[in-house]
């Protein structure tokens, strides 16, 4: 097995610059920035919901109860926390949106603009939805909705710019450790988020939003006037240019490749054209796009049901404190960012992602099986919990970063290829709408039927989510390596190609969006034991229905291929 050059020819710092370094940091920073706002709220619903809540007793004065609830916007703390939810639940199905909008803006502006515009701009709606609304003691829950939407637009921007920056800066040679290492961005955003908080909330938690606009908005300006977007802004080759092998598809499953077939690199042209961004259709049509959009649904589905509910579950399982459940949480992220360099790396000396891919999640799968039978030993449960963190946290990673930036690189594009973000902004605009979903049913499990089948309903997507990864393992890189004897360089995949693929894609999101309904629908109208029975009777049809599924794709795949 032949090492990628960039390990071959020394360490892998040694083959970058201090441009690089400099990118790594500043893009790494901005999302931690970003991230971090966001940890803020969770990190201050307490203290908002006492806030908008009015006190239950008060022997200093007697007063009427509609004076003294007359500045307060709701009448109990369990509406106030029903509210709390609906916001988290607006900001993820807007920031959703919001990514496959900021990914098409992002291939047709100078990114550097739309990145530092995003940061700003969001800086200052926080800063008037939780500052500027407590100093003005002015409480609306329509002006709330809507300041919460913008916010989750505006922070679309983040993830599509600096994966697509960073696509720009790092080759594909040593692209996974890179992106492995760079993905806990949002790790160290949740930390700082905490510290950031933590540090100011005795004083009020409009100071907590005040510091961490700040901090955001200071990291804009420096975004704005720091940033370079590409090698090519201050003549430096790009790194694919000098990567013998770079333009060899990492996630691809072919092996060899004819030496004789024409390379449509942009080493042939000397001559540097302004590129055309392409449409949306047809960064949907690339080859693996949608495979890897309705992968990372079911897989952000679950990695996020961890970020926002392990806290709950430790104390609400094990009996822990509030403040030790939040410290022992965090061994899930440092498995996440351990899991997502190591496997990065080994895709890397593998030259391929979706084996590593396909590997870690069929481990997943036994590691969610232990973490749901974990004792009541904290020890115990860390290390369960970074092992799930590894096997869960780590693949999203991948498929987040490293995965979108080759998939928005790809040789098929190479005549077109700002593609970068619009693809990592469908990527993950997918999977937040997946793990939008996902909280609601997540709630809905736990609140009828208990903490064990929401491990169950884990283990399903996950299983769902390894069958796609095996899906494209067979078929990327026959529809990759067709691709590529096209005359056009932006010729899309077709004939029997592209019907094996759609057959797979579309396969998958039936049977993805047939689960989310069906257990959408167990809840209503159904008393527990029946509930129980249903729930049973689903799930039984729906493994039933995977297996189904995949002997239908299956046989279909080798008659299409004789086509």
């Amino acid at each position: 097995m032949a090492w990628p050059s960039i390990f071959q020819r020394g360490t892998l710092l040694s083959q970058f610059s201090h441009h690089h370094v400099v990118v790594f940091l500043l893009t790494f920073f901005s999302y931690s920035l970003l991230h971090a706002s966001r940890k803020t709220f969770s990190n201050v619903k307490v203290s908002i919901s006492k806030q908008w809540t009015p006190s239950a007793f008060n022997t200093s004065i007697e007063l009427p109860v509609e004076i003294w609830s007359s500045n307060h916007l709701f009448p109990s703390a369990e509406e106030a926390t029903l509210f709390l939810g609906t916001l988290d639940t607006i900001f993820l199905f807007s920031y959703a949106v919001g990514l496959f909008i900021s990914g098409i803006i992002g291939d047709r502006l100078n990114l550097r603009w739309v990145l530092s515009f995003g940061m700003c701009s969001s800086a200052l709606v926080v800063f008037v939805f939780g500052t500027l609304t407590e100093w003005l003691h002015f409480y609306n829950k329509g002006l709330y909705c809507s300041l919460w939407i913008v916010n989750g637009l505006l922070q679309s921007t983040g993830w599509p710019c600096v994966v697509a920056v960073m696509g720009n800066w790092f080759g594909k040679a040593g692209r996974g450790v890179v992106f492995g290492l760079w993905s806990a961005c949002a790790s160290v955003g949740n930390i700082l988020g905490a510290c950031l908080a933590s540090s100011v909330l005795q004083y009020g938690y409009e100071y907590a939003f005040l510091v961490t606009a700040a901090v955001q908005f200071a990291g804009g300006i420096i975004i704005f006037f720091g940033l370079l977007v590409s090698p090519e802004e201050i003549g430096i080759e790009a790194e694919e240019d000098f990567e013998e092998d770079s333009h060899r598809p990492l996630i691809s499953g072919a092996e060899n490749e004819d030496e004789a077939e024409p390379n449509y690199s942009i080493q042939e042209d000397k001559t540097i054209t302004q590129v055309k961004a392409i449409s949306f259709y047809q960064a949907c049509c690339l080859p693996g796009v949608i495979a890897y959009s309705l992968a990372y649904a079911c897989l952000k589905l679950v990695n996020y049901s961890f970020f926002f509910w392990l806290p709950f579950y430790l104390s609400n399982n094990f009996g822990w404190k509030e403040a030790e459940a939040d410290k022992l949480s965090i061994w899930y992220d440092v498995g996440g960012i351990i899991g997502g360099t190591l496997q990065g790396f080994i895709s890397d000396v593998l030259q391929k992602r979706a084996p590593v891919l396909a590997l870690s999640l069929l481990l997943a799968i036994g590691s969610l099986v232990g973490y749901s039978r974990s004792p009541n030993d904290k020890s115990i449960n860390a290390l369960l919990m970074a092992v799930t963190g590894f096997f869960i946290g780590g693949p999203s990673n991948m498929i987040s970063s490293a995965i979108s930036a080759d998939l928005g690189r790809q040789e098929l594009i190479q005549g077109s290829s700002e593609a970068l973000a619009t693809v990592t902004g469908i990527v993950d605009g997918t999977g937040s709408i997946g793990a939008a979903v996902g909280q609601y049913l997540v709630s809905l499990i736990q609140d009828n039927l208990g903490w064990m089948w929401v491990f169950y309903f884990f283990i399903l997507m996950v299983n769902k989510l390894h069958n796609s990864i095996y899906f494209t393992i067979n078929s990327e890189g026959n529809v990759l390596s067709y691709a590529k004897t096209t005359n056009s360089h932006i010729q899309w995949v077709t004939g029997a190609h592209k019907r094996t693929r759609i057959i797979g894609d579309t396969s998958g999101l039936f049977l993805f969006i047939h689960l989310l309904l069906g257990l959408s629908s167990l809840f209503q109208q159904c008393q527990p034991p029946e509930m129980l029975t249903r729930v049973k009777a689903g799930l039984f049809f729906y493994t039933t229905g995977i297996i189904v599924n995949d002997f239908y794709r299956c046989c279909f795949m080798n008659v299409l291929n004789g086509l």
